[in-house]
């Protein structure tokens, strides 16, 4: 029997040798608290994109919507050129604070997201056999299927149950196996995993 060899198997392959031999495993979703990098420690990071709301007490003047350009900065009404990207918030608006003081005394600045796009570190990658494989924006409290849902699910050429999931541990790029047919397919809940921010799922294509 002649095996074909197609590219996303080529890719497949490249990428797990990048990600290493070694062989871990992901609790299920309901047990945050066991997982090195917890959920339950993510603060959103601002990126290009965002449409931040940044209201200064008693200042509506200076308050306002504002949009974070491609180079990570933004500019109000006082201080130009802020670098905003990869600050979560609250960092965000104590620097805010700090560059109106020399214009307000005592600003007291609040800034919250109304449009999430986030940093490329921050966002999740699908490739291969999900029906529309892409980069999607991490949310707060994500699982395996909330991202599978996000990319239309499986293809029908899909090897799901040798699907791989890559993330970078302490400064490690580490290799779990993730079985996307039987969480989709079969409604094996016990397969749902956590999905943390710069995580790459790699779904491969069955062998005939």
């Amino acid at each position: 029997m002649k095996i074909k060899i197609t590219p996303v198997a080529v890719m497949f392959l490249l990428l797990a040798q990048l990600a290493g031999c070694s062989t871990n495993q992901l609790p299920p979703a309901t047990t945050r608290a066991s997982l090195t990098t917890s959920v339950d420690n993510y603060n959103y990071l601002i990126g290009p994109g965002d449409n931040l709301n940044i209201f200064v007490w008693q200042n509506p003047e200076v308050s306002g919507s504002f949009v974070v350009r491609p180079d990570g900065k933004i500019t109000t009404s006082l201080v130009e050129d802020i670098s905003v990207t990869g600050k979560t918030p609250t960092q965000l608006a104590r620097d805010v604070e700090k560059a109106l003081s020399k214009y307000i005394r005592d600003p007291i600045v609040t800034i919250s997201v109304n449009r999430f796009n986030g940093p490329f570190s921050e966002q999740v990658r699908v490739i291969g056999e999900a029906t529309n494989p892409k980069a999607v924006n991490y949310a707060e409290d994500m699982t395996l299927l909330d991202l599978m849902i996000q990319v239309g699910g499986l293809t029908q050429y899909a090897d799901g149950d040798d699907a791989k999931l890559i993330r970078v541990v302490n400064g490690e790029q580490k290799e779990y196996p993730v079985y996307l047919e039987s969480l989709i397919k079969d409604g094996d809940i016990k397969e749902n995993v956590d999905i943390l921010p710069g995580d790459i799922l790699i779904i491969p294509e069955a062998w005939f």
